[in-house]
């Protein structure tokens, strides 16, 4: 019997869940939970990604974006990636999920 193909939300959602997979290097915070991440789409095995980052300073831009890539490339279905990265809307605390701010408030940073 054929597999039929997942409805897109269920996809995208998908590629959401696997990056909490991937941590912010300064907290150990997955950048989904940062609100690093704006948008995931698929088409044809081809990940689109757009995302921003908590300062155009940003030290760790590099292995992010590595570390996004090399985790949606494990996925079976998975071909390519492609980041953009955009810095309107500029990134706030307030793109932090409420598991975020949580994490932040146990090691003692404010997310307020």
């Amino acid at each position: 019997m054929e597999k039929l193909a997942e409805p897109v939300y269920h996809i995208e959602e998908h590629y959401w869940n696997i990056l909490k997979d991937v941590s912010d290097p300064e907290f150990p915070i997955s950048v989904v939970d940062m609100g690093l991440i704006y948008g995931i789409k698929e088409k044809g095995g081809v990940v689109d990604v757009t995302m921003t980052y908590t300062t155009t300073a940003c030290a760790c831009m590099a292995w992010i974006e590595s570390d996004i890539k090399n985790r949606l490339l494990q996925e079976d279905n998975v071909n390519d990636v492609n980041i953009t990265v955009v810095w309107d809307p500029p990134w706030t605390v307030d793109r932090m999920t409420e598991e975020g701010r949580q994490k932040m408030k146990r090691w003692g940073v404010s997310s307020r």
